[in-house]
């Protein structure tokens, strides 16, 4: 029976907290055959380096608590075959970590992802299912559903059910989102004041710090202290390579400012 998107949206609606909504996704993903879930959120999802963020936000449910450490404290997030396709794909995907298994993380499981392989292998997280949910900032979430142990037969019962999982995951997400706070919602980027980011702005069209002085109505030292700032925050040599890191962590959007 395909899901009622106003019953989802109603039930969530229900929770005014981030956890109490991650509990009601969680009750709803069981009734996928799932026993876990796992939800996280990048406000960035690359580094300048080309290197892979690791998340803001990491939420488990039914899910040995020490994966926060491992994912983000040691980095196996950057290395999780998961994680790896679902940046490229907006497509939910079923995941197997039995290396005959023919599904499409197949690809990605390499020396670097052992330890990662070995970690899910010993908890029994071998095979899920994850939609990626891509935003129109250009942040990124995952929703994932994980059976315990599961057998050849999950598979075929997984891919029924992923259009109805995916739907609800993005439906779960929207509500999330809005649930999350500061921090999580600009995660590790570099905080800039909404003056330096003023001056980086204009700077970004090509002013000079004389002509930024005139629009923001104050002195050209002050202007220049407020771009060396930003220039150090954002660990760049020049005002260009700051403009380009600041658009990179998208801080010349409009807002935030950063009460926290």
């Amino acid at each position: 029976m395909p899901v009622d998107i106003a019953a989802i949206r109603e039930r969530l609606a229900t929770e005014t907290s981030l956890e109490g909504c991650i509990d009601q996704a969680f009750d709803m993903v069981k009734g996928f055959g799932f026993d876990a879930l796992i939800y996280d959120y990048t406000p960035v999802p690359y580094d300048v380096d080309g290197s892979m963020n690791i998340p803001s936000l990491l939420k488990l449910r039914n899910v040995p608590e020490d994966m926060h450490e491992y994912w983000c404290g040691r980095g196996y997030f950057r290395f999780d075959p998961v994680q790896q396709l679902a940046l490229r794909t907006s497509t939910p995907f079923f995941w197997n970590y039995d290396r005959n298994a023919d599904t499409a993380i197949r690809r990605y499981l390499c020396d670097d992802s052992r330890p990662v392989e070995s970690y899910l292998r010993d908890r029994g997280l071998t095979s899920g299912v994850t939609v990626p949910v891509h935003l129109p900032r250009g942040d990124y979430a995952t929703v994932t559903g994980v059976r315990f142990g599961a057998g050849p037969d999950f598979q075929h019962a997984a891919e029924r059910a992923i259009a109805d999982f995916g739907l609800l995951a993005h439906l779960f997400h929207e509500t999330a989102y809005s649930a999350f706070d500061a921090p999580v919602r600009v995660g590790a980027m570099p905080r800039l004041t909404d003056r330096e980011r003023e001056c980086l702005r204009h700077s970004a069209e090509g002013l000079s710090a004389k002509e930024i002085s005139r629009i923001i109505d104050r002195s050209v030292p002050t202007v220049v202290m407020h771009l060396n700032s930003a220039i150090r925050k954002l660990g760049a040599r020049n005002r260009t390579q700051a403009v380009v890191r600041a658009i990179h962590y998208r801080l010349l959007d409009e807002p935030p400012t950063y009460n926290f």
